[in-house]
């Protein structure tokens, strides 16, 4: 297949310029969400002191269960609680009171309180990665960017296919850098296609869903959105109450009993995560468990009549209806929320993979612009040059250093959550400055070193923090720690290695480039 050199040229103008509108938010998505794949682990490696705590029963979360609804009238309408072990050690109550504000109860602490138990850190990251750190706005705009993020993988497929046999494996180390990172942008992005694709629609409707509703509400939903979306969302039926007062039964039968009805679906590996209650002490009392299943795509929820027990409805694998099952496989494919840890890794891999699609994409455009026979560069490839530097590798070391500041704040006495956040965002805004005032190659390499240093800080910082350092959490058993410190070392060699790679770029690359170093900028 040969394409006509003006539908080539037109395919290549769609790709870049995609590419470029979309490519920084991108870079920051897949780089933060990398990370976000091991979220349940990073809970564990942030929460002061988690391995220490020892885990509760069940009989714990019953006596927690029991003693906010008894202390807290307006949970028995509707909470939720994750049981002993899903994100922590211990389980957490959580429901809203009269002025709709979230209340969060520990065994120890059913009074209720407004801070989330647990580390902040593992919803930062995420944070990041669905909404750039953007209140609101953000989400919407992560979902246009997806879509953008679709036209861009389409038309550089379009623009490869004609030669797609030849350089797919062609990998080109030399002189010529620019071919070499074409090379590598391009074999990269053609065996990750599929993937990509996937990250790119389910992206865009996890995205961008909610808003898809409210447009068709009147159309389809007939003005009865709200209404219409719990009975999609949820598993258990939607019911009223009765006013007549009847036992809940135990949790443990609750526990027991959403297993037995998960084997009877063929889900052998169901293990209940957390649960939602409504209308708790009536006779209509319902509880909705939702679970995981390594082996299925996207876990499960099986609804119970919370007073005897009998199966109301279940969204389990294989036996879904068409609605979960869509939701069930988006969000399960997004995040790589099946399968083994392999699968978890292959997928932090495929994060890195795709942050290095969008940052190569952009130094390749910078370079398709280089004036081969002048120092002095145009503005606009000095801009992006800045630009490129200063958000992705600045969004590489702000992340670090909100890792390092989540073991090192709470160890201080001080608040992890705001502090974190000021971390993160205040160094970030800080490489981004220092990018726009120092010569692109001179700042590029200053923050590959300082993310490097960052990166390096972090099992430093959690071993001093907390007492578990790799080598004792290995000895141990405890994987999520080590396997993040290592990752975390593995990270800043990986830094260390571009920030030579750019020092030998600044000596002996072409000098009539923005990647040289000039007495034009400081």
């Amino acid at each position: 297949m040969k394409l006509k050199p003006a539908t080539l040229r037109t395919f290549t103008t769609l790709h870049s310029w995609m590419g470029l509108v979309a490519g920084f938010a991108l870079f920051v998505a897949f780089y933060a969400g990398a990370i976000t794949v091991f979220h349940h682990d990073l809970q564990q490696w942030a929460t002061p002191h988690a391995i220490d705590t020892a885990s509760a029963s069940l009989d714990d979360a019953q006596h927690l269960l029991d003693e906010v609804l008894a202390r807290h009238p307006e949970a028995r309408e509707h909470l939720g609680m994750t049981f002993p072990g899903y994100e922590l050690a211990q389980p957490t109550a959580y429901w809203q009171d009269r002025q709709g504000i979230w209340l969060f109860a520990t065994p120890g602490n059913a009074a209720g309180s407004t801070v989330r138990p647990g580390a902040s850190l593992p919803e930062l990251v995420n944070e990041l990665h669905y909404t750039l750190g953007i209140p609101v706005a953000g989400t919407w705009l992560m979902g246009v960017v997806s879509l953008l993020y679709g036209i861009a993988l389409v038309s550089g497929f379009v623009i490869h296919l004609p030669r797609l046999a030849k350089d797919l494996f062609a990998l080109r180390p030399g002189r010529n850098l620019k071919r070499f990172w074409q090379d590598a942008h391009n074999v990269i992005g053609v065996l990750s296609l599929p993937f990509h694709i996937v990250f790119a629609v389910t992206g865009a409707l996890l995205c961008l869903l909610f808003a898809l509703m409210m447009a068709l509400n009147p159309l389809v939903y007939g003005g009865k959105l709200m209404a219409a979306s719990a009975a999609a969302m949820n598993t258990a039926p939607t019911v009223q109450r009765a006013d007549v007062a009847k036992p809940l039964s135990s949790l443990a039968t609750w526990h027991a009993r959403s297993i037995e009805v998960a084997r009877g679906h063929g889900v052998a590996d169901f293990v209940p995560g957390y649960l939602k209650l409504d209308h708790a002490g009536d006779a209509h009392a319902v509880i909705e468990i939702t679970g995981t299943s390594p082996r299925g795509l996207g876990g499960g929820a099986v609804a119970l009549d919370a007073t005897d027990g009998a199966v109301l409805a279940t969204q389990l694998p294989g036996s879904r209806d068409a609605n979960h099952a869509t939701l069930a496989a988006m969000y399960a494919l997004h995040f790589g929320d099946y399968g083994s840890v392999a699968v978890q890794w292959f997928y932090f891999l495929l994060g890195l993979g795709g942050a290095f699609l969008f940052y190569s994409g952009n130094l390749l455009w910078i370079e398709s612009r280089r004036k081969r026979r002048q120092t002095e560069q145009g503005r606009s490839s000095l801009i992006m040059a800045r630009a490129t530097v200063g958000i992705c590798i600045g969004v590489c070391v702000a992340i670090s250093a909100a890792f390092v500041a989540a073991q090192l704040l709470p160890w201080l006495g001080w608040n992890a959550d705001t502090g974190e956040h000021w971390v993160c965002f205040g160094s970030w805004a800080t490489c981004v400055l220092w990018a726009s005032w120092r010569a692109p190659v001179r700042a590029a390499e200053e923050l590959l070193w300082l993310a490097a240093v960052v990166t390096t800080l972090v099992p430093l910082a959690h071993g001093l923090a907390t007492g578990w350092w790799f080598w004792r959490s290995a000895a141990a058993g405890h994987d999520a720690l080590w396997a993040i410190d290592l990752g975390a070392l593995a990270l800043a060699a990986g830094f260390v290695a571009l920030a030579r790679a750019t020092a030998r770029r600044a000596r002996s690359g072409e000098t009539n480039s923005v990647w040289a170093t000039s007495p034009h900028y400081p």
